[in-house]
């Protein structure tokens, strides 16, 4: 009677551990140095995000989630930058410096991560340029286990209002560029390949990528 009462408690010490440990976790983004210097210009749009003070919240992730993309090959609706490099966007360097980003032409364009496998995204963080206050407009990031995003497509986020670069309306809220980038709920998507869209910004119609972060686990 006692060894099987003693059976049930090691049972359930060792199912509360289990559940401890599935439990959700911060996860932890490297910040590269503020750029701003001066005071930035007012920017004024409709479906802005009003400024945040403080930290920014956590966002809470699976534990075991893994920085997915460092490294990983990049393509782009621009195959010829105006400036840089595609690898430019996964080579972990975020600073904003000049020689650190990538400059793609102007109207809608697209870059695209290859994570080489299907993987269950927790999270994606993007750095635009981010030395001035701007905008980027229709920024859009879809999951797909499709190259050409033709099927099985998963939109986590979209800020194009008006359906401008046609991937659809969309309800998020445009973001002034800074050093923390923008941290992005993954939802759980699957997919092999990540892509962010954007079209022009406040201050110019051209796009660019400092870098962009894909965080996430293998798919079962």
């Amino acid at each position: 009677m006692k060894r099987s009462r003693l059976s049930l408690i090691l049972a359930l010490l060792a199912l509360t551990g289990a559940v401890r440990a599935a439990d959700p976790v911060p996860l932890r983004v490297e910040l590269p140095k503020p750029l701003f210097a001066g005071t930035p210009r007012p920017i004024q749009l409709p479906n802005l995000e009003k400024p945040r003070t403080g930290k920014r919240p956590d966002l809470m992730v699976p534990a075991g989630t893994a920085l997915l993309s460092k490294g990983k090959p990049v393509t782009s609706s621009d195959s010829l930058p105006v400036i840089g490099e595609l690898t430019f966007i996964t080579d972990g360097d975020k600073s904003g410096t000049d020689g650190t980003y990538v400059e793609l032409g102007p109207t809608p364009q697209w870059v695209q991560i290859d994570l080489g496998a299907a993987a269950k995204i927790a999270a994606v963080a993007i750095w635009h340029f981010h030395s001035q206050a701007r905008v980027y407009h229709d920024v859009v990031v879809q999951v797909s286990n499709d190259k050409d995003f033709k099927a099985g497509v998963t939109t986590i986020f979209n800020n194009d209002e008006d359906n401008s670069s046609k991937l659809g309306k969309g309800t998020d809220l445009a973001y002034i560029e800074n050093f923390e980038g923008k941290l992005l709920d993954g939802k759980g998507a699957t997919g092999r390949y990540v892509r962010l869209s954007s079209n022009g910004n406040t201050s110019d119609e051209l796009n660019h990528y400092c870098e962009v972060e894909v965080y996430g686990a293998p798919a079962k």
